[in-house]
Protein backbone atom coordinates (compact mmCIF):
# COMPACT_ATOMS: atom_id res chain seq x y z
CA UNK A 1 0.00 0.00 0.00
CA UNK A 2 1.36 3.20 -0.81
CA UNK A 3 1.88 5.82 2.15
CA UNK A 4 -0.46 8.54 2.44
CA UNK A 5 1.51 11.93 1.41
CA UNK A 6 -0.29 15.31 4.04
CA UNK A 7 0.87 18.24 1.66
CA UNK A 8 -1.49 19.92 4.64
CA UNK A 9 0.84 18.86 7.74
CA UNK A 10 3.86 20.45 5.67
CA UNK A 11 1.83 23.80 4.99
CA UNK A 12 0.98 24.12 8.92
CA UNK A 13 4.72 23.54 9.87
CA UNK A 14 6.20 25.76 7.32
CA UNK A 15 3.72 28.86 8.15
CA UNK A 16 4.79 27.82 11.60
CA UNK A 17 8.84 27.65 11.28
CA UNK A 18 8.04 31.78 9.45
CA UNK A 19 6.49 32.84 12.44
CA UNK A 20 8.72 31.25 15.20
CA UNK A 21 11.72 32.99 12.64
CA UNK A 22 10.85 36.11 11.80
CA UNK A 23 9.96 36.24 15.91
CA UNK A 24 13.10 35.33 17.30
CA UNK A 25 14.58 37.75 14.72
CA UNK A 26 12.74 40.45 15.69
CA UNK A 27 13.81 40.06 19.48
CA UNK A 28 17.57 39.83 18.28
CA UNK A 29 16.89 43.19 15.77
CA UNK A 30 14.45 45.11 18.09
CA UNK A 31 12.84 46.48 14.99
CA UNK A 32 9.72 44.64 13.34
CA UNK A 33 9.45 43.05 9.89
CA UNK A 34 7.11 44.58 7.47
CA UNK A 35 4.43 41.60 6.64
CA UNK A 36 3.39 41.32 2.74
CA UNK A 37 0.66 38.96 1.94
CA UNK A 38 0.53 38.29 -1.57
CA UNK A 39 -2.11 36.02 -4.12
CA UNK A 40 -0.75 34.11 -7.16
CA UNK A 41 -2.99 34.51 -10.08
CA UNK A 42 -2.52 31.33 -11.52
CA UNK A 43 -3.02 29.33 -8.16
CA UNK A 44 -1.67 29.57 -4.50
CA UNK A 45 0.07 32.90 -2.48
CA UNK A 46 2.21 33.43 0.07
CA UNK A 47 3.67 36.00 2.68
CA UNK A 48 7.13 38.29 2.07
CA UNK A 49 8.28 39.38 5.71
CA UNK A 50 11.42 42.05 4.95
CA UNK A 51 13.21 43.99 7.67
CA UNK A 52 15.56 46.43 6.11
CA UNK A 53 17.80 48.80 7.84
CA UNK A 54 17.47 47.05 11.20
CA UNK A 55 19.83 47.77 13.94
CA UNK A 56 21.91 44.50 13.17
CA UNK A 57 20.29 43.67 9.79
CA UNK A 58 20.47 45.49 6.92
CA UNK A 59 17.73 42.92 4.92
CA UNK A 60 16.42 39.92 6.49
CA UNK A 61 13.91 38.93 4.12
CA UNK A 62 11.64 35.26 4.83
CA UNK A 63 9.33 33.89 2.50
CA UNK A 64 6.53 31.49 2.74
CA UNK A 65 5.19 30.33 -0.52
CA UNK A 66 2.37 28.09 -1.50
CA UNK A 67 1.58 27.86 -5.67
CA UNK A 68 0.04 26.11 -7.39
CA UNK A 69 0.08 25.01 -11.31
CA UNK A 70 -0.88 22.63 -14.53
CA UNK A 71 1.91 21.98 -15.92
CA UNK A 72 5.18 21.79 -13.95
CA UNK A 73 8.38 24.01 -15.36
CA UNK A 74 11.22 22.73 -16.30
CA UNK A 75 13.28 23.70 -13.86
CA UNK A 76 11.30 21.47 -11.47
CA UNK A 77 11.17 18.81 -13.64
CA UNK A 78 14.98 18.02 -14.40
CA UNK A 79 15.37 14.71 -11.81
CA UNK A 80 11.69 13.63 -12.82
CA UNK A 81 11.02 13.48 -16.91
CA UNK A 82 7.79 11.90 -16.10
CA UNK A 83 6.68 14.37 -13.64
CA UNK A 84 7.11 17.30 -16.66
CA UNK A 85 3.85 18.52 -17.55
CA UNK A 86 1.52 17.60 -14.38
CA UNK A 87 -0.21 19.63 -12.21
CA UNK A 88 1.92 20.51 -9.67
CA UNK A 89 1.98 21.70 -5.89
CA UNK A 90 4.90 24.35 -4.22
CA UNK A 91 5.09 25.18 -1.17
CA UNK A 92 8.93 26.33 1.04
CA UNK A 93 10.26 28.84 3.53
CA UNK A 94 13.29 30.68 2.18
CA UNK A 95 15.24 32.85 4.01
CA UNK A 96 18.40 35.30 3.72
CA UNK A 97 19.74 37.49 6.22
CA UNK A 98 22.40 40.58 4.73
CA UNK A 99 23.63 42.24 8.54
CA UNK A 100 25.43 45.72 8.59
CA UNK A 101 28.77 43.91 11.00
CA UNK A 102 31.02 42.52 8.26
CA UNK A 103 31.70 40.00 11.15
CA UNK A 104 28.56 38.21 11.34
CA UNK A 105 28.26 35.89 8.33
CA UNK A 106 25.09 36.28 5.83
CA UNK A 107 22.87 32.90 5.69
CA UNK A 108 20.74 31.38 3.77
CA UNK A 109 17.75 28.27 4.50
CA UNK A 110 15.58 27.04 2.67
CA UNK A 111 12.91 24.28 3.13
CA UNK A 112 10.64 23.24 0.30
CA UNK A 113 7.96 20.02 -0.67
CA UNK A 114 7.15 19.27 -4.05
CA UNK A 115 4.17 17.51 -5.43
CA UNK A 116 3.62 16.10 -9.01
CA UNK A 117 -0.28 14.91 -8.97
CA UNK A 118 -1.55 11.52 -10.34
CA UNK A 119 -3.34 12.30 -13.55
CA UNK A 120 -4.46 8.92 -14.47
CA UNK A 121 -5.42 5.32 -13.42
CA UNK A 122 -2.02 3.63 -12.49
CA UNK A 123 0.00 6.68 -11.54
CA UNK A 124 1.08 8.03 -8.44
CA UNK A 125 2.15 11.27 -6.93
CA UNK A 126 5.58 12.21 -7.24
CA UNK A 127 6.80 13.93 -4.48
CA UNK A 128 9.94 14.96 -2.76
CA UNK A 129 11.21 17.69 -0.12
CA UNK A 130 14.36 19.42 -0.72
CA UNK A 131 16.19 22.17 1.33
CA UNK A 132 19.17 23.26 3.38
CA UNK A 133 21.29 25.78 4.95
CA UNK A 134 24.31 27.67 4.51
CA UNK A 135 26.88 30.25 5.67
CA UNK A 136 28.69 32.65 3.55
CA UNK A 137 31.65 34.91 5.83
CA UNK A 138 32.99 38.10 5.33
CA UNK A 139 35.91 37.84 7.84
CA UNK A 140 36.07 34.09 8.73
CA UNK A 141 36.07 32.82 12.49
CA UNK A 142 36.78 29.11 13.06
CA UNK A 143 34.13 28.91 15.89
CA UNK A 144 31.51 30.26 13.83
CA UNK A 145 32.26 27.65 11.53
CA UNK A 146 32.40 25.11 13.85
CA UNK A 147 29.73 25.64 15.14
CA UNK A 148 27.10 26.05 11.98
CA UNK A 149 27.46 22.75 11.23
CA UNK A 150 27.32 21.20 14.27
CA UNK A 151 24.58 21.91 14.63
CA UNK A 152 23.20 20.63 11.20
CA UNK A 153 25.57 17.20 12.26
CA UNK A 154 23.17 16.84 15.34
CA UNK A 155 19.81 17.80 13.69
CA UNK A 156 20.55 15.01 11.09
CA UNK A 157 22.05 12.54 13.21
CA UNK A 158 18.63 10.16 14.39
CA UNK A 159 18.16 9.98 10.90
CA UNK A 160 21.24 8.20 10.13
CA UNK A 161 25.10 8.62 10.52
CA UNK A 162 26.07 9.37 6.47
CA UNK A 163 23.21 11.97 6.12
CA UNK A 164 24.97 15.20 7.04
CA UNK A 165 28.35 13.84 5.35
CA UNK A 166 26.03 13.51 2.39
CA UNK A 167 24.50 16.46 2.62
CA UNK A 168 28.07 18.55 3.28
CA UNK A 169 28.98 17.76 0.20
CA UNK A 170 26.03 18.56 -2.01
CA UNK A 171 25.75 21.70 -0.02
CA UNK A 172 29.69 22.33 -1.07
CA UNK A 173 29.19 21.21 -4.82
CA UNK A 174 25.63 23.05 -5.33
CA UNK A 175 26.93 26.07 -3.75
CA UNK A 176 29.85 26.42 -5.89
CA UNK A 177 30.29 29.70 -8.42
CA UNK A 178 31.43 27.67 -11.65
CA UNK A 179 32.51 30.77 -13.37
CA UNK A 180 35.13 31.87 -10.29
CA UNK A 181 36.09 28.24 -9.16
CA UNK A 182 35.20 29.11 -5.59
CA UNK A 183 32.46 28.28 -3.13
CA UNK A 184 30.12 30.92 -2.40
CA UNK A 185 31.00 30.47 1.86
CA UNK A 186 31.89 27.64 4.17
CA UNK A 187 28.60 25.30 3.20
CA UNK A 188 26.42 24.00 5.87
CA UNK A 189 23.44 21.12 4.65
CA UNK A 190 22.01 20.81 1.07
CA UNK A 191 19.35 17.92 -0.22
CA UNK A 192 17.00 17.96 -2.93
CA UNK A 193 14.55 15.34 -4.75
CA UNK A 194 14.82 13.70 -0.83
CA UNK A 195 11.76 10.85 -0.74
CA UNK A 196 13.76 7.72 0.34
CA UNK A 197 12.73 7.64 4.04
CA UNK A 198 9.29 7.22 2.91
CA UNK A 199 6.78 10.70 3.87
CA UNK A 200 6.70 10.65 7.51
CA UNK A 201 10.85 10.02 7.99
CA UNK A 202 11.66 12.67 5.16
CA UNK A 203 8.95 14.72 6.71
CA UNK A 204 10.57 14.25 9.82
CA UNK A 205 14.10 15.41 8.58
CA UNK A 206 13.05 18.49 6.81
CA UNK A 207 11.29 19.47 9.77
CA UNK A 208 15.06 18.57 11.83
CA UNK A 209 16.67 20.97 9.29
CA UNK A 210 14.47 23.91 9.98
CA UNK A 211 13.98 23.51 13.20
CA UNK A 212 17.96 23.66 13.82
CA UNK A 213 18.46 26.62 11.97
CA UNK A 214 17.74 29.53 14.97
CA UNK A 215 20.22 27.84 17.11
CA UNK A 216 22.97 27.29 13.96
CA UNK A 217 22.94 30.64 13.14
CA UNK A 218 21.36 33.22 16.07
CA UNK A 219 24.36 32.52 18.34
CA UNK A 220 26.96 33.45 16.08
CA UNK A 221 25.06 36.56 15.37
CA UNK A 222 25.17 37.54 19.33
CA UNK A 223 29.04 36.84 19.19
CA UNK A 224 29.58 39.06 16.33
CA UNK A 225 27.38 42.02 16.73
CA UNK A 226 28.83 44.41 18.77
CA UNK A 227 32.48 44.08 17.13
CA UNK A 228 33.99 47.03 16.04
CA UNK A 229 34.59 47.64 12.37
CA UNK A 230 35.36 50.59 9.27
CA UNK A 231 34.55 51.52 6.30
CA UNK A 232 37.49 48.95 5.02
CA UNK A 233 35.19 45.68 6.47
CA UNK A 234 31.86 47.01 5.06
CA UNK A 235 33.79 47.63 1.64
CA UNK A 236 35.16 44.02 1.40
CA UNK A 237 31.31 42.86 2.62
CA UNK A 238 29.99 44.69 -0.43
CA UNK A 239 32.62 43.39 -2.97
CA UNK A 240 31.65 40.15 -1.68
CA UNK A 241 28.42 40.53 -1.45
CA UNK A 242 28.55 40.75 -5.45
CA UNK A 243 29.21 36.91 -5.55
CA UNK A 244 25.80 36.19 -3.77
CA UNK A 245 24.11 37.99 -6.24
CA UNK A 246 26.30 35.98 -8.84
CA UNK A 247 24.99 33.16 -7.58
CA UNK A 248 21.77 33.57 -7.08
CA UNK A 249 21.13 34.77 -10.72
CA UNK A 250 23.30 31.95 -11.71
CA UNK A 251 22.71 28.98 -10.37
CA UNK A 252 20.20 28.95 -7.67
CA UNK A 253 17.03 26.68 -8.54
CA UNK A 254 15.17 28.27 -6.23
CA UNK A 255 15.44 32.09 -8.49
CA UNK A 256 15.25 30.20 -11.71
CA UNK A 257 12.52 27.87 -10.52
CA UNK A 258 10.34 31.35 -9.36
CA UNK A 259 11.02 33.41 -12.17
CA UNK A 260 9.61 30.49 -14.83
CA UNK A 261 6.84 29.99 -12.79
CA UNK A 262 6.04 33.09 -13.02
CA UNK A 263 6.43 33.46 -9.40
CA UNK A 264 6.50 36.57 -7.60
CA UNK A 265 9.40 38.57 -8.27
CA UNK A 266 10.07 40.89 -5.56
CA UNK A 267 9.48 38.11 -3.20
CA UNK A 268 11.63 35.74 -5.70
CA UNK A 269 14.67 38.64 -5.40
CA UNK A 270 14.39 39.36 -1.44
CA UNK A 271 17.50 37.42 -1.04
CA UNK A 272 19.58 40.42 -2.70
CA UNK A 273 21.79 42.47 -0.30
CA UNK A 274 20.74 46.15 -0.84
CA UNK A 275 24.27 47.40 -1.46
CA UNK A 276 27.19 45.74 -3.43
CA UNK A 277 29.61 46.71 -5.35
CA UNK A 278 32.19 44.72 -8.53
CA UNK A 279 35.60 45.73 -9.32
CA UNK A 280 38.10 44.54 -11.95
CA UNK A 281 39.80 41.34 -11.30
CA UNK A 282 40.19 42.62 -7.70
CA UNK A 283 43.08 40.63 -5.12
CA UNK A 284 43.00 40.99 -1.83
CA UNK A 285 46.70 42.02 -0.82
CA UNK A 286 48.87 38.74 0.69
CA UNK A 287 48.70 38.19 4.46
CA UNK A 288 45.42 40.80 4.77
CA UNK A 289 42.48 40.02 6.69
CA UNK A 290 40.59 40.01 3.87
CA UNK A 291 43.48 37.44 1.93
CA UNK A 292 42.40 34.93 5.08
CA UNK A 293 38.92 34.49 4.18
CA UNK A 294 40.42 32.87 0.38
CA UNK A 295 43.27 30.55 2.15
CA UNK A 296 41.62 29.71 5.46
CA UNK A 297 37.91 29.79 4.69
CA UNK A 298 36.74 29.26 1.23
CA UNK A 299 37.97 25.76 1.19
CA UNK A 300 37.00 22.59 0.87
CA UNK A 301 37.18 21.39 4.92
CA UNK A 302 35.73 19.17 7.62
CA UNK A 303 34.56 21.78 10.00
CA UNK A 304 33.66 18.94 12.52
Amino acid sequence: MTEQIQPQAVYAFLQGLQARIVEAVELVDGKNFLQDSWQRPEGGGGNSCLLENGNVFERAGVGFSHVLGNKLPPAASVAHPEAAGRPWEAMGVSLVFHPHNPFIPTVHMNVRFFVARAQQEGEQDIWWFGGGMDLTPYYGEEEDCIHFHRVNKEALAPFGADYYTRFKQACDEYFFLKHRKEPRGVGGVFFDDFSELGFEQSFALQRAIGDAFLQAYLPIVQRRKNQPYGERERDFQAYRRGRYVEFNLIFDRGTIFGLQSNGRTESILLSMPPVVKWRYDWKPENGSPEAKLYTDFLIEKDWV
